[in-house]
């Protein structure tokens, strides 16, 4: 004989069928989220197939971290409203996947050893992105010198899209020169090879305003004091390049 399967299911019942606390669905009681359909002559609280139904669908939208509130309102609507609120909390979750996969790409490429320069880590957030920051850093210390000047009055002509392919290829070239400086560290950084290289080295930056032996120290300090840009440069090589770098560009300028 088969027994008949129970009309109404105890707290307790439900407590050991899905791994929810006692203390979970007195709450949902008490705020009308899930209320138990009958009651035993015990004033014990007594859920029917419909109740467990409606329980199983709060605890797979709270799963996808739907307030209460709105999981209350939503059990409210019809079927087809569900489904259309439930197709719009889905493409946020695909957001949220997206974003996420993009954390752990620049996370794995960070502890692989890329600079932190290189990463999009901020995309889609107040806080922005680590080459702007630089560029308002920039700003903020040179802001009022003539070759800052110089450099935005180059560039206010050219649309954002300009703008953006002129960088890309200027970091490429820098990073080309930066691996040409690493292939020549065993030669002295005044050597005429090296010294070559320097002259290529200012030559990219003929876009945005001409390098004069001020601006050329102090792009030469950077490197060599600012640890952000030594650790960048230093990707490039086992060795100290910046130093060497500094060393290649200062004695550029002694002899300039």
């Amino acid at each position: 004989m088969y027994k008949v399967r129970k009309q109404y299911y105890t707290v307790n019942d439900i407590t050991k069928i899905t791994g929810i606390t006692r203390r979970t669905l007195h709450y949902y009681d008490e705020i009308g989220l899930l209320k138990p359909s009958n009651q035993s002559s015990h004033g014990y609280r007594l859920y029917d197939t419909k109740d467990f139904e409606r329980l199983q669908v709060i605890l797979f939208l709270k799963e996808m971290d739907l307030p209460l509130k709105d999981i209350s309102r939503t059990l409210q609507l019809s079927k087809e409203e569900q489904n259309k609120i439930m197709k719009q909390h889905y493409e946020i979750l695909s957001r949220k996947k997206q974003k996420l996969e993009k954390m752990m790409s620049n996370l794995e490429s960070y502890l692989a050893g890329k600079d932190i320069f290189d990463l999009d880590i901020f995309e889609g957030t107040s806080v922005l992105p680590i080459k702007e920051q630089y560029m308002r850093e920039a700003k903020f210390a040179y802001g009022e010198t003539e070759k800052f000047k110089e450099y935005e009055k180059n560039l206010a002509h050219l649309t954002s899209e300009e703008k953006v392919k002129l960088f890309a290829a200027f970091d490429e070239k820098m990073k080309m020169l930066f691996q040409l400086f690493s292939e020549h560290m065993k030669e002295s950084p005044t050597s005429e090879n090296v010294q070559i290289i320097v002259k290529q080295f200012i030559d990219n930056f003929q876009d945005f305003f001409a390098c004069d032996n001020e601006i050329l120290k102090c792009i030469a300090n950077t490197y060599k004091f600012d640890n952000r840009f030594k650790t960048y440069i230093n990707q490039f090589s086992d060795e100290d390049l910046s130093d060497f770098l500094y060393r290649a560009i200062v004695f550029y300028c002694d002899g300039n």
